[in-house]
């Protein structure tokens, strides 16, 4: 079988093998090429140690070398080209402690972690597929490569990617690997958190975001996304959901675009609500202030997996106000924007739409007519160029104290009450209007 190589990977492969060593393209370029999907980028393995790779090319870096990679540089880009090896003792249950180099190309596939990732090619030879990894693409199913229990003891990150990889792909986990997932879960609280919050993102940015109800029925979020378990498990009986809260997390994910920020927000959103469950004798559940709740696990969730703060805040403040609690009105609105900031606002459209949507068909019914009335306030709000923060106020701190009012507390105190002031009735956003009030209201105060 023959596929389309980038032509500086044709050149490297043939410059190997005039050379007299073998090479060949490997690995995830090979599975993405041949699903038709374009690779984000292209890994060569060979015969030649990394010596002999670096004398053939005239602009090398040496980004592995004890692991015997070399990237090769051509065009602007560069190229992984790693001596076929195989790899020592795991010591960290993530790196091997040492690796040797080999001249066999089946013996360096072999320690790869699943079948579809374990082939290689060549335009000389085509296709090389020792594990079946072709078939297993035509069938959509993700197989670990040999024993799956050695593959993940060696490397605990696969547990994870696993799941990772099948929701990127559609692909199912064939049963014997999923068996050893569910075996070994325990083991991903070895890998560093930052590891861990890659790979979630990868999946929650994947097509198939809602393929977190794996991770958890294999039992991997226990493990790394502690809570998603529980709301799994929480019911919901009212007039707006027909979902459990862990199936409208994962109805609301399929509803929300492949946005980090977005994604992370409509995952947490509901965290809270198995602490604020209450029942009503007649059954119904209700969930008061779980928003807040929900936000404050989020913030928990996000510092444990080592986001950075930017990243942190802005989730956190989209899942506390996602449930909308501003009146519907343009008052409410520039509220919103000045509780949110400009940047966020829009985003938390998308998160009340995604949620509304996660509900059943009375709730959808009652809350996106609500969403469209609150988008027509906003264009109004931007067309107008309202005041909707400190920044756009007409006065500012320099004005108050020109106009002798001292330096402090008050004076903050004074632009807070002059922003309320035009957040409720924009037109009164005058220099002149907001001096005269800033003082009238500091002699009421």
């Amino acid at each position: 079988m023959q596929i389309e190589i980038p032509a500086h990977v044709a050149l490297i492969i043939d410059t190997l093998e005039k050379a007299g060593f073998e090479a060949y393209a490997v690995g995830g370029c090979v599975r993405d090429t041949m699903l038709g999907r374009k690779p984000g980028d292209w890994d060569i393995t060979t015969s030649a140690r990394p010596k002999q790779v670096k004398r053939l090319f005239r602009r090398t870096a040496d980004t592995g070398i004890k692991h015997g990679t070399v990237t090769v540089l051509l065009g602007g880009c560069g190229y992984e080209v790693t001596t076929y090896r195989v790899d020592g003792e795991y010591e960290d249950a993530r790196h091997p402690k040492e690796v040797a180099f080999t001249a066999s190309l089946t013996e360096d596939l072999k320690r790869r972690d699943f079948t579809i990732n374990a082939m290689a090619y060549s335009p000389k030879e085509g296709v090389i597929d020792v594990f079946g990894g072709m078939e297993d693409l035509q069938k959509g199913i993700l197989r670990a490569v040999g024993d799956a229990k050695e593959r993940f003891t060696e490397d605990a990150l696969r547990i994870l990617r696993a799941v990772r990889f099948s929701a990127q792909l559609g692909f199912a986990i064939e049963e014997k690997t999923a068996a050893a997932i569910r075996e070994m879960a325990g083991r991903l609280a070895l890998i560093s958190r930052e590891r861990i919050q890659a790979e979630l993102d990868r999946l929650l940015l994947s097509d198939h975001p809602e393929y977190v109800r794996q991770a958890c029925e294999l039992g991997i979020t226990a493990v790394v996304l502690p809570g998603f378990d529980r709301i799994m498990e929480t019911p919901q009986r009212n007039r707006y959901h027909d979902l459990s809260v862990g199936e409208h997390t994962l109805k609301a994910l399929r509803h929300v675009r492949a946005d980090r920020l977005l994604r992370w927000t409509m995952l947490l959103h509901d965290f809270g609500k198995p602490e604020a469950s209450l029942t009503d004798p007649d059954g119904t559940i209700h969930f008061y202030g779980h928003a807040k709740l929900s936000a404050e696990l989020a913030r928990g969730i996000l510092k444990g997996l080592k986001f950075d703060n930017a990243t942190q805040d802005a989730v956190t403040k989209l899942v506390y106000y996602h449930d909308f609690p501003f009146p519907i009105s343009k008052a409410g609105v520039r509220k919103a924007l000045n509780c949110l900031g400009e940047e966020l606002f829009p985003l938390l459209l998308e998160v009340c739409e995604a949620d509304s949507r996660g509900k059943n068909r009375y709730a959808q019914e009652t809350y996106l007519p609500k969403l469209l009335k609150i988008r027509e306030h906003y264009r109004e709000i931007c067309e107008a160029g309202d005041c909707v923060s400190l920044k756009s106020l007409a006065i500012n701190g320099r004005d108050l104290i020109g106009a002798g009012m001292k330096p402090g507390k008050e004076l903050g105190a004074a632009l807070e009450r002059c922003l309320e002031e035009v957040l409720e009735k924009p037109e009164k956003n005058t220099r002149e209007y907001l001096l005269e009030f800033a003082f009238r209201q500091g002699e009421d105060c």
